[in-house]
Parts: C-alpha cells; sequence; structure tokens
C-alpha cells in the first residue's frame, strides 16, 4: 500500500489561496459528506443502520437492544451478525455501502424510498449556499456529484432567485453533460447517482450500463479540460474512481490541479492514495487537504472572494437560532435543563516541536517506545510535536538529525478536528488522569476507556452505591473480564475543548469468538440504568476526574502537559422567545 506521508499534502489555507487565483478553472465532486451538516447522514451512518436492520430482522431482536449504534458493544454484535454471512464484505471494504444497501433492499422501488426517506428533512446549510455564490459568480462552473439530494438545485434556487438558471444532468440523459459542457451552459451540475449509490452495475440492465458508461465518459473528458476538487466523498466506488484514474491515461489531464479535500487525521483510501500518486507521477499538480468540514472550506473560500454575492448566505446567517451561555441553576429545583456529558478542559498553551527525519506518528512512537523514554508525541506536517523533557527528546530523535528545535503553540482550528494535535493532548490528558485519579487506560481509536487501578479502594465508594459491584468476570467465562469505566474523549465545541464522557461496562480478554457474549452481557447489565442512574454516573465520573493543574508527566524540565478539567458538566437551557 502506498503512503500518503510520500504524496504532497496541502493546508487548507493553501488551498483556499490557490482556489481563489482560479476562477473557472477547478469543478467539483461531492460525495455524501458534503451534505452531513444539512442533516442527511454520510454513507457510514446508512451502513450501520443498515446492519441494524439486517440484525433485528434476521435474529427477530427487539429495535432496543441495538438502538445506540454509538455503543462499541453493539455495533461488534452487529458485526458479528454480518460476518456469519458469506455474502457480504468484511467491514471497511471499498463495496460494504452497495452490499449493505442491495442485501438490506433487494428491491429498487424500496431502495428509492429508503434514499427518499433519508433526504426528506435536508436543510441547506452554509456549504452548498456558499457554493451556489462561487457558481454565481463564474468562479466555479460545473459540480458532479454522487449524492440523491436536492442541496445544490435548492441552493442555486435561493441565490439566483429562480430555479431555472441551474442546469441538470441526471442518469436518464447522459448525451445532455456533453452538450451542456459543449455550450458552455453554465452552472452546471451533473448527478452520477445511478449505479454508483443505488444499485450495482451487475444489477442493471443493458441499457443503464450503457448510459451509465456514457456519463463517466463525460467526468473523464471533463477532467481532461480542467482541474478537480472533490470534497465529502471516500473513494469507495470502483465506478467513480476508474474515471478519475482514466483522465490521467492522457498527458494534460487536470490542467487546474487535483485537489482531494479530506477531514480528520486518519489517511484516505488505498485507492484515493493511489490516484493523487499517479497524478503527482503524471505531473499535476495535486495534493490532500485536511479540513474540518464542507462548510468550513467554503468559508476560507468565500473570505478571499469579497466580491461574490453573499446576500443568501447573510439571510442563512440571520435566521439561524442564537445560542449564549445560560447561568448556573441553584437551588434544589431550577429551571428545566438538559444535562450534557462534556467537562470544560484548559489545555496547555505549547508543546515541543522538533524537526527531523524520521517519517510518521507511528515510527516517533516506535523510537520512543524502543528508548524506554518518558516523551508523549505525534508527528504532523510541521514535525514532530510533544511533551517531555529536552534530554529525552535529544536522546531519541539525535540520530535522526534533528534541525530544528522549537516550541509551537496549539491553533484553535487544528483543534477543530481529529488533527495530530488533538490527538497529542488526548494522549497527554489521558497520562494526567491516571496518574492523578486512581485509573488506568484501555486504548481504543475513538476513545480511551479508563476503569479503576483498585476497585477496592474507598475512592470508588460512590461507584460502588450506583452499580454494587464494579468489577468481575462474565459468568462462565472466567477469562472475560469487566469493569465498570468510562470512555473519555476530547471533543470541539463552544469554541473550545470539553472531555466527553462515557460511562460504560468495560472489557478484557475479548476475542472475535466472544464479541457477541460481552455485547449481551454490557445490554444486561446497563439496559435497567435510565436517567436516574445515569445522571449519577456522570456526576460520579465528573466529579471524580475534575482537577486543577493535572500534570501529564510531572517533570522539572522541558515541556509538561498540564490541564484542568472542570468539575460541573455542560448544561443548556430553551428561552422561550
Amino acid at each position: 500500500m502506498e503512503s500518503i506521508t510520500s504524496l504532497s499534502e496541502l493546508s487548507s489555507d493553501d488551498f483556499a489561496r490557490r482556489f481563489a487565483l482560479r476562477p473557472g478553472q477547478l469543478m467539483w465532486l461531492l460525495g455524501a459528506g458534503a451534505s452531513v451538516s444539512a442533516g442527511i447522514p454520510s454513507a457510514w451512518d446508512m451502513i450501520w443502520q443498515f446492519k441494524q436492520t439486517l440484525f433485528i430482522a434476521q435474529r427477530k431482536a427487539s429495535p432496543q437492544s441495538v438502538a445506540d449504534l454509538g455503543n462499541p458493544a453493539i455495533r461488534a454484535l452487529l458485526d458479528s451478525h454480518i460476518a456469519s454471512s458469506e455474502r457480504l464484505p468484511p467491514p471497511g471494504s471499498p463495496d460494504e455501502y452497495a452490499a449493505l444497501f442491495e442485501a438490506t433492499y433487494p428491491v429498487e422501488r424500496d431502495r428509492t424510498t429508503f434514499i427518499q426517506g433519508m433526504i426528506s428533512g435536508a436543510k441547506l446549510a452554509y456549504g452548498h449556499l456558499a457554493l451556489a455564490s462561487l457558481l454565481k459568480a463564474g468562479h466555479t462552473q460545473l459540480v458532479w456529484t454522487t449524492n440523491f439530494d436536492h442541496l445544490i438545485e435548492d441552493a442555486c434556487a435561493r441565490t439566483y432567485g429562480t430555479t431555472g438558471t441551474l442546469s441538470i444532468v441526471a442518469l436518464d440523459a447522459p448525451e445532455l453533460a456533453g452538450q451542456l459542457i459543449g455550450a458552455q451552459k453554465w452552472p452546471i451540475a451533473v448527478k452520477l447517482h445511478g449505479d454508483f449509490r443505488s444499485r450495482r452495475l451487475k444489477n442493471t440492465t443493458d441499457e443503464l450500463r450503457q448510459q451509465d458508461a456514457a456519463l463517466r465518459q463525460q467526468l473523464v473528458d471533463a477532467c481532461r479540460r480542467s482541474g478537480l476538487v472533490v470534497a465529502g466523498y471516500s473513494g469507495r466506488d470502483d465506478s467513480v474512481m476508474d474515471a478519475l484514474e482514466a483522465a490521467l491515461d492522457q498527458p494534460g489531464g487536470y490542467p487546474g490541479g487535483l485537489f482531494w479535500l479530506h477531514r480528520g487525521s486518519d489517511p484516505p483510501l488505498e485507492r484515493v492514495i493511489r490516484l493523487l500518486k499517479c497524478a503527482n507521477d503524471a505531473g499535476v499538480e495535486c495534493g490532500l487537504v485536511r479540513i474540518e468540514s464542507f462548510d468550513e472550506i467554503l468559508r476560507d473560500l468565500v473570505r478571499l472572494l469579497p466580491a461574490l454575492d453573499t446576500s443568501a448566505l447573510n439571510a442563512l446567517a440571520t435566521g439561524r437560532s442564537r445560542v449564549s451561555g445560560a447561568p448556573e441553576p441553584s437551588g434544589q429545583r431550577g429551571w428545566p435543563l438538559i444535562r450534557l456529558n462534556g467537562l470544560a478542559v484548559t489545555i496547555p498553551a505549547n508543546c515541543r516541536k522538533l524537526v527531523c527525519t524520521i517519517e510518521g506518528v507511528a515510527a516517533a512512537r516506535a523510537a520512543v517506545a524502543e528508548a524506554n523514554a518518558r516523551l508523549i508525541v505525534t508527528r504532523t506536517q510541521a514535525g514532530v510535536l510533544g511533551f517531555g523533557s529536552d534530554a529525552e527528546f535529544h536522546r531519541v530523535f539525535d540520530p535522526f538529525g534533528i534541525t530544528a528545535f522549537d516550541l509551537a503553540t496549539f491553533e484553535k482550528r487544528r483543534l477543530r478536528y481529529e488533527s495530530g494535535e488533538r490527538g497529542l493532548l488526548r494522549d497527554a490528558l489521558v497520562e494526567a488522569l491516571c496518574a492523578a485519579k486512581n485509573v488506568r487506560a484501555i486504548r481504543r481509536r475513538s476513545a480511551d476507556l479508563l476503569v479503576p487501578v483498585d476497585p477496592a479502594d474507598s475512592a470508588w465508594d460512590g461507584l460502588r452505591g450506583i452499580t454494587r459491584q464494579t468489577t468481575g468476570a462474565v459468568p462462565k467465562h472466567p477469562n472475560l473480564k469487566w469493569h465498570e469505566g468510562v470512555g473519555v474523549r476530547l471533543d470541539w465545541a463552544d469554541d473550545g475543548l470539553w472531555l466527553l464522557l462515557d460511562p460504560k461496562i468495560v472489557f478484557e480478554g475479548v476475542t472475535d469468538e466472544t464479541k457477541a457474549i460481552t455485547a449481551d452481557f454490557a445490554r444486561e447489565r446497563t439496559v435497567k440504568r435510565y436517567n436516574r442512574d445515569l445522571d449519577r454516573l456522570i456526576d460520579f465520573w465528573a466529579k471524580h476526574l475534575a482537577g486543577e493543574a493535572l500534570p501529564a508527566l510531572s517533570i522539572g524540565d522541558g515541556i509538561d502537559a498540564r490541564f484542568a478539567v472542570g468539575k460541573n458538566t455542560a448544561f443548556s437551557k430553551l428561552v422561550q422567545p
């Protein structure tokens, strides 16, 4: 598998500056991720809905038993059920979405009904209105999309004040795309939603298969004449990716550049990396652009294009509800409120930054582990970032040729999404909590699980008062250990970082064969934990983990990470107009 580290990554502001200077030279390709802020589930969300529906129907299970799709135990149970079918691909497979969609709703008419239900409640968000403003100004002229929704049409209708300006091309008339593009009847939106999303080629008629091929060829031809910005699209569909790669078969493809917008710090799919590498090898200006969201990157573009008609955007901002800080309730009976599970976190202002030849997060952490050094590190495009003593940093990274040794300041824009910096702070905060709060951490990809170091300690009397027992073995499975614990992760809200608490049953010794057993045990143990008990659990963990000046390493030199965790969870109050 190719590594993205060998390819060009562009900062979002670099991309915005390039885009601003290329009017009419860049098309857009939108995937489901571009519509999430409008209230439409992403392909990832729908994958879990399909798994849930299949489980309920085939196992004749209660919907309530698998209602919480955010619960790792529930997801493990659903994955175990799907794995028992020889017809369905494994999790993460490129064709997982299409296979599950067809397995859940084999009839095309039912798939259409499902999609209509998913998009029926969509509401215009900033990103699509901003894109419509770019279309109106001629800065962008052509949009391709794999989505079923009507957000592009609705945004253009609101921005232009009419429904007749935007030309729409769909699967039933693929030849229209070439005619409109050839005649430059801008703006144009082309919907690539045939077999790309709702059905696969092997299930379509010969006529539809031919229409698909014709529409894909229009995409290939367009990519040979213009540059392309890809947003909200994962690259799972081979038919689309084949078309994007085919544009590189002849010299001169993507003359305006190829920019793949990608959320989070995880690498994109292998197929995306391969496309970018092929483009780079062909001499195409290309890069992976890490963004917070589709809406936020469009905000960046609008800021650099002051001549845009932003009346529709201004109206959207005016019509939004206002949220303001609510006073803390007092007394035994305050006004009605919703208690949330977030604790405000104060983070360190700086960390150590050094530049050396080591590549990748895994390599940097492996070097620390091999040297048995007390360092908390990550690797970003800027260099190695971390906390620890200067002597330890030099001991570990001098062999990799340190060329710069400095401080880095945490920027808010880099903390709004799952960036390397936010991951570093999460690791350091968990270390600080483990050092000060008599807990140990079980690392997971999406969250860290904290459990008591010594469950018999009197510090856990409050937890025992709620759950009665805090640890044990699953009946008939002595090697399956369980603990009352809490999942913690950092998230961004209200212009700051929050520590989110998720009380749960934590297991050790789980295998693929015992995932279903642990899911059943966790469900039985927590099924009667209603609002009162959950409130008490969140209150316990909030007070237990709260603290001022919590150090991650307790070192006397270098850069340590010190945190403050508030003891009161966030809450909200609805103000009557």
